[in-house]
């Protein structure tokens, strides 16, 4: 919901340290990369229940997510670099979930595999428009740095981190709140329904008019 407003002030705040990185030789697939590296000892720190360590490597793995984007933009984005990007996003998602899952089944399991279907719901609809509004040549005005067509709804990803940062400082209440972002994201999957019904519609799946 709030992404469109973080990602330019984000954008400016990364452009000099990825304009240094890609001068010493990094490049945004290997910053990807890294970041996924780093999502899985997240996942093991969770299943042990170190959860401030957890936390750290959270920020790490958000740090270099946004990196990886600063540094395709300081080279020659690829679409390699774009699937790269949202596959390690939405694996990271995953993990973290099923990463309290492991740490208490008994308090955590059922909340845990419902978010995880809320998240299948909020990816399918995210990835099934964005395949088509590419086949149809629609761009997201809104977010016009990103490799595929980024459709909002009210759970995006700074509203996922806000609430993974929440799980970590408060892990005896990852239950409840597993419950109510799972709600939220039910509304992101009705409003994404409504407007890929919508928008892609027309006969040409075209915006209508």
């Amino acid at each position: 919901m709030i992404d469109r407003f973080l990602q330019p002030p984000m954008r400016a705040a990364l452009a000099l340290p990825a304009r240094l990185l890609a001068r010493l030789g990094l490049g945004p697939d290997q910053a990807t990369l890294a970041g996924l590296g780093v999502a899985v000892l997240c996942f093991g720190a969770l299943c042990m229940g170190w959860y401030s360590l957890a936390l750290g490597l959270l920020a790490l793995n958000r740090l270099l997510d946004g990196l990886d984007g600063a540094l395709a933009r300081a080279g020659t984005p690829t679409g390699r670099g774009a699937f790269l990007d949202i596959v390690a996003d939405f694996l990271f998602y995953a993990l973290v979930p099923l990463g309290f899952a492991l740490a208490d089944p008994a308090a955590n399991a059922l909340a845990a595999a419902v978010l995880l279907a809320a998240f299948i719901g909020t990816g399918a609809t995210f990835l099934a428009f964005a395949a088509v509004a590419a086949g149809r040549g629609l761009a997201a005005a809104a977010f016009p740095a990103k490799g595929i067509y980024y459709l909002g709804g009210l759970t995006e990803g700074a509203e996922t981190i806000a609430v993974f940062t929440a799980m970590c400082l408060w892990p005896d209440r990852f239950a409840p709140l597993a419950w109510l972002f799972s709600g939220l994201c039910l509304v992101t999957v009705l409003t994404r329904l409504h407007m890929g019904w919508t928008i892609l519609g027309g006969p040409d799946g075209g915006e209508p008019e």
